[in-house]
């Protein structure tokens, strides 16, 4: 896929639009498709050739004539995948509902698109759909009296949550599909395995007798209990504004 060349950074939004429709081809169906792709069989399957192949017969020359170069690519994928995150047209109200809706939305975008937390920060968030995502965080949060700086913060350790979160779950999905634990049998093995070393050591006796009967929170749960614990502190912050 070709790079952009060296210097500053060039974006999709500022460069000149792209050309007439070629036949069915068009900006829009090279991005569902490089979407597709992405999801199907991860972002190392995704090259140009890969993505022109999937609309037809097309040449990948023809897909940059659209896109510009990887990097434009890249910003159209993640604004699209933004806009599928339900954004109201005003906050509802109440600024902790509001913020949380968003964050559960979001958190079910990466999971359609679990390469979306591994792209989302290599580009400036200028995309059209991901700055009225944040706008509409900071209306929230300024509507409760924070200044926009620290709505800004706000809005960042949310979003730090959800993507650190989608990261971390999609690299231990390929984890376990690489070591066939995502077959119950083999889990379980690996589990024994581990009590067994845990007992060995001596010196980690909790841990030890986690693992004989491990139990715990899903991933859901534990995405939900800690957006709790962020929203209960910036609900703490908001309280007392001349702290901010």
């Amino acid at each position: 896929m070709r790079e952009s060349t060296p210097g500053p950074i060039q974006l999709i939004w500022t460069q000149p639009p792209p050309p007439p429709r070629q036949r069915a081809l068009g900006r829009e169906e090279i991005v569902a498709a490089a979407i597709a792709l992405a999801d199907e069989a991860g972002l190392g399957a995704m090259t140009m050739k890969a993505i022109a192949v999937r609309l037809g017969d097309y040449s990948p020359m023809a897909l940059y004539r659209y896109v510009h170069n990887k990097e434009g690519l890249v910003d159209l994928m993640l604004d699209a995948a933004t806009a599928e995150i339900p954004l109201p047209a005003r906050p509802g109200g109440d600024w902790r509902s509001d913020l949380y809706g968003l964050a559960m939305d979001s958190r079910r975008m990466t999971h359609r698109h679990p390469w979306y937390a591994q792209l989302v920060h290599t580009r400036p968030p200028a995309g059209p759909h991901m700055m009225r995502r944040l706008e509409f965080m900071l209306t929230v949060l300024t509507g409760e009296g924070a200044t926009v700086a620290a709505a800004m913060t706000y809005a960042a350790l949310v979003d730090r949550h959800i993507l650190g979160s989608g990261l971390q779950e999609a690299e231990e999905a390929r984890l376990d599909r690489r070591y066939g634990l995502d077959d119950t049998a083999k889990l379980v093995a690996a589990i024994r395995a581990l009590h067994g070393l845990a007992v060995a050591d001596g010196g980690v006796p909790h841990l030890a007798g986690w693992l004989a009967q491990p139990t715990g929170f899903t991933a859901d749960e534990q995405f939900a209990l800690g957006l709790d614990f962020l929203l209960d502190g910036i609900a703490r912050r908001l309280a007392k504004p001349a702290e901010e």
